[in-house]
Formats: C-alpha cells, sequence, structure tokens
C-alpha cells in the first residue's frame, strides 16, 4: 500500500498560531509534534518510507524537509506550482506513484488532522484493501457530538465491512447534525483508499477537465506550471465522490478531530487540575476551562473559558466560544495588507530560519540560524547593509574577493551592493545576529549569484 499526503494549503483558522506559509498542520500543537509529523508516522504503519509521497507547494517545500529530518523520516516531495485544491493534488500524487510503481493501491491523508493510530485503524485498513479496486473508500468518523464544522455522510446498503456511500451532506445546522447523528450518519473524515486505475476510470468519467489538463500534450517537455495553468481548482469530495456511484463509507473507530479552531485545540489537549490546556508558562488565580499558548509567561485571575493566544508579533484573547470568529481577523488583517497574516516573525528557509527581533524601519535586527553544512546564496543587496556577530559556532564568510573564518563573539561587516555568502561549515548550528541598515529594507531586496537552492531569478 503506498501512502499520498496533502500538506499544501494555507490556512490561517489558528490565525495568530498559524499562518499562510505556515499553516496549522507544521504547528507543534501535541508534545512538540506537528500534526504533518504525526501523519507521516502513522502512514509508516501501512507503507515504508519510499512507498510514502507528499504532496506540498514550494512555499512549504523545505518546511516539509525539516520536519522530516526533525523525525528521521523520508518520502517522495511533489510539488505543486499552485495551490488547485484536493483533485488536482491526489491526481499529481497517484500519477506520480503509478510512473514509479505501476498500478497501486493508495491511502490519502490530510496532514492537518488529528488522528489517534489504534488497532481499530489498522483492521479498518485491512478490511477497506480488498474493496478498493472496485470501489472508492472512504472513512467515516462515528460522531461523538452535532458538530456543525464537519460534513457528514449518509451510510446505505452494507458492502463488506462499510456501507454504500448514499449522500455527502455539507454542514449542517445544529438542528440537522443532531438529526444525522440520531440516524447514523458518520463524519467524513477526508481519509481515502483507493485503487489506482478505477480512480483515474472515474476521474475520467467525472473530472473530464483535470484529465485534460495534465494528459493535453505540452509546447515542449512535459511542464507542470503549463498543467497547473489549465487544471481547476476543485475538491475531490465535489469532482468525484460526490458524483461517483461507486463510493463506500467505511467506519473508523478511533479518535478523530481536523482541529479546525481553537476550541477543537483545547478538547485534545491535557488539561490541569483547573481544566485549564496550557502549552507554555502560566500563573492563574481562580482561573478555569482556559486555553493558554504562549511563548513569554501570561498570568491571568479570575478568568474562565478564554482562549489566549501569544506569539512575538500578535496577541489573540477571546471566549472559547468565539474562535471561529477569528476568520474575521485574518480578513480584516488582509484587507489592510498587513504581512502577520503571510508569516510569523521566525521564517523558514532552505539553509535554516531567521527570526525578526527587531524592526525600526531604517534598521532590522535578525537571529540567523544556519543548519550544519548548509550555505546562503551568494548575493547582493542594492539598498541594505549588514553587519554580522557571531553568537554560535564559526561561520565561513564571502565579502568582495575575501573568504574567512569568523568565531564566536567576532564580527564582520558587508557593505551595501556587495556580492556577499553566509556559511556553516561545522556540524553544529550556527547562529549569529544581524544588523541590516538601510532604506527600504525588504526581503525581496537581493540579487542572487550561485545558489545550492535553484532560487536564482
Amino acid at each position: 500500500m503506498k501512502s499520498l499526503i496533502l500538506a499544501g494549503g494555507s490556512g490561517t483558522r489558528l490565525f495568530p498560531l498559524s499562518r499562510k506559509q505556515f499553516p496549522k498542520q507544521f504547528i507543534k500543537i501535541i508534545k512538540n509534534t506537528s500534526l504533518f509529523q504525526k501523519t507521516i508516522q502513522r502512514a509508516l504503519h501501512f507503507s515504508k518510507p519510499d512507498e510514502i509521497y507528499i504532496v506540498t507547494n514550494k512555499d512549504h517545500y523545505f518546511l516539509v524537509k525539516d520536519q522530516l529530518g526533525e523525525i528521521n523520516a523520508d518520502a517522495k516531495i511533489i510539488v505543486e506550482p499552485a495551490a488547485k485544491n484536493t483533485l488536482p493534488a491526489i491526481y499529481l500524487g497517484i500519477r506520480e506513484i503509478v510512473k514509479d510503481s505501476g498500478r497501486s493501491t493508495v491511502a490519502i491523508f490530510p496532514s492537518d488532522h488529528l488522528v489517534t493510530m489504534s488497532t481499530s485503524m489498522t483492521e479498518a485498513f485491512s478490511d477497506a484493501e480488498p474493496l478498493a479496486e472496485k470501489y472508492l473508500i472512504i472513512f467515516g468518523v462515528k460522531p461523538t457530538s452535532p458538530h456543525t464544522g464537519y460534513g457528514y455522510i449518509k451510510p446505505g446498503k452494507k458492502i463488506g465491512s462499510g456501507f454504500r456511500v448514499a449522500e455527502f451532506v455539507e454542514k449542517p445546522d445544529h438542528n440537522t447534525a443532531q438529526k444525522y447523528v440520531s440516524k447514523g450518519y458518520f463524519w467524513n473524515s477526508g481519509i481515502f483508499l483507493v485503487g489506482s486505475d478505477l480512480f483515474f476510470a472515474e476521474c475520467r468519467r467525472y473530472a473530464k477537465d483535470v484529465v485534460a489538463a495534465f494528459d493535453q500534450p505540452p509546447k515542449e517537455a512535459y511542464d507542470l506550471e503549463e498543467v497547473y495553468g489549465r487544471v481547476p481548482s476543485i475538491s475531490i469530495d465535489y469532482g468525484i465522490m460526490e458524483k461517483t456511484t461507486k463510493a463506500v463509507v467505511i467506519p473508523l473507530a478511533t479518535a478523530w478531530s481536523d482541529v479546525g479552531n481553537f476550541n477543537a485545540i483545547y478538547s485534545v489537549l491535557e488539561k490541569n487540575d483547573d481544566q485549564n490546556a496550557i502549552i507554555g508558562k502560566h500563573v492563574g488565580i481562580n482561573s478555569t476551562d482556559n486555553l493558554i499558548i504562549s511563548e513569554r509567561l501570561v498570568t491571568t485571575a479570575d478568568i474562565h473559558d478564554m482562549t489566549i493566544i501569544e506569539t512575538m508579533d500578535a496577541i489573540l484573547v477571546c471566549p472559547r466560544s468565539s474562535g471561529e470568529k477569528v476568520k474575521e481577523i485574518v480578513r480584516i488583517l488582509s484587507a489592510e495588507k498587513d504581512d502577520r497574516v503571510n508569516r510569523h516573525t521566525t521564517v523558514h528557509r532552505p539553509w535554516g530560519s531567521y527570526t525578526i527581533l527587531e524592526d525600526g524601519g531604517t534598521f532590522r535586527i535578525k537571529r540567523v540560524v544556519v543548519r550544519p553544512q548548509h550555505r546562503l546564496s551568494l548575493q547582493m543587496h542594492h539598498h541594505r547593509s549588514e553587519h554580522w556577530v557571531v553568537i554560535s559556532g564559526t561561520a565561513k564568510v564571502t565579502i568582495g574577493n575575501q573568504e574567512y573564518l569568523v568565531k564566536q563573539g567576532e564580527s564582520t561587516f558587508v557593505p551595501v551592493k556587495v556580492k556577499h555568502r553566509l556559511e556553516n561549515p561545522d556540524t553544529l548550528p550556527l547562529e549569529i545576529i544581524e544588523v541590516q541598515m538601510g532604506d527600504p529594507l525588504t526581503e525581496d531586496d537581493i540579487t542572487r549569484y550561485d545558489d545550492d537552492f535553484d532560487r536564482i531569478g
């Protein structure tokens, strides 16, 4: 069995924890492990490392690589040139799997859900696998409440260990959700098991425009940018599953959540004696039933049923019951072109990361971390100079025609419009403080001349 993990998207429902360039699947919510990493670990129960494929986008490619490295996992990463919803991503992923291995049975996992790996889940997949050549399998979770944020599946005629799908229904209101629960409907988990031959056949029947976009001969060599310029943005639910007559739902008897809001995070985190769910340091007096996630000390008095989220550049405070309104906050910030919607103060790069410590308009202070045996591009800036102070490790620097080592406690200066490069030749991380001065100070003020990560141009 092959595994296909969907790790694209740009969710902001958990702002300020999540940003467009750091969506919820990469947030380390559970015991310093991200939902993406948990999905990889779950997929390893069904597939060998070289049988796991990940579809993501260029903004998240190196973030995916970093998080794979943190759990000593490996997988094939497929990069989409644009986000076109789940059906094109799945089509692309299964196309790559078949190219590598021929006809295959493929498990499809969202990377932003929290699913408890259990014996019942293994059994559900074992029951589903023999059906996958004849049916498109979707796993349904037995509801624990009349949740209005999930899609539902109405089961029909019994088939094997599952049921023919009688109907897919969208997110209902509370009264309708109660009826669905009482009638034995399932939550739509977004987890699938499909045979590649049947999947492509149903795409040819119901999603001809998707197939045509991938199969139409390009002008020259196969150009994925060109393909994605033609392919429509469409979900697998709308494009295939709601139309096919070959959908079967298999019950999945395990804990599942799409972790779609802060209330969902509260429900899955461990609680202290005051029923507070805490990530970080909290001191409270008469404070109960709160979700508090912070990088700094949070103190509360007489606070109940609240969500308090603090990052280096933003704070969210609201009743736990108002978590869905975060989307409206993000909409307002997006309309104001506030870049905090897009990125954290810590930004991941293929060579490591940087954190903005201070931004003063004409000066900016960063903490830069370069991974062992990695280097930045050979580059030049038109509008800013840079001063580097090594705080940990040893830096190999190139400035103009000079190349030399800068050790802990030492510093060097990069003038404006001078080619330069920072490299970590060591086996331990390199950390520097970078002070930029100039006007304007923008991240796109960079001309690259040589780059290990093909980012020139």
